[in-house]
């Protein structure tokens, strides 16, 4: 077995994962080009470039999957809309609405001087900010 599907099933099993065949071939898409952000939609057209004979709702499930085991994060840009971002570690990004990119921002950039105390019984989990940008007139 090529190195590539030995590190992309290990790191399946880590999360507890099963390697499928189907989410074998995602991942590699997913992992293989370093840290990325991608709608469900541009997964599948990867996979389908690739000729992967996956459906849409095989994607969709695959990267709730990824997501929820801590492999993936996903961004909510619009009700609708959102990315999935193979960096799962904290930090924010720019959305450029003309394209629909997003762009990471490096946590140190970002400061925030004040939080609001969360909800009784609850505790906040993290803080994830967008900032929307477009060209300046």
């Amino acid at each position: 077995m090529q190195r590539p599907y030995k590190d992309i099933i290990q790191r399946l099993q880590a999360v507890g994962l099963r390697p499928t065949r189907q989410r074998l071939a995602l991942a590699k898409l997913l992992f293989e080009k370093g840290n990325r952000h991608i709608s469900a939609e541009q997964l599948h057209a990867e996979a389908q470039s690739e000729k992967m004979p996956v459906s849409l709702a095989t994607v969709y499930n695959s990267l709730h999957q990824f997501t929820a085991a801590g492999l993936l994060r996903e961004v909510v840009v619009d009700a609708g809309r959102s990315y999935f971002d193979t960096n799962v570690e904290p930090h924010h990004h720019f959305y450029f609405e003309e394209s629909g990119h997003l762009e990471d921002i490096d946590r140190d950039q970002l400061r925030l001087e004040a939080v609001p105390d969360a909800p009784e019984g609850m505790a906040v989990s993290r803080i994830d900010v967008i900032i929307r940008v477009n060209r300046s007139q």
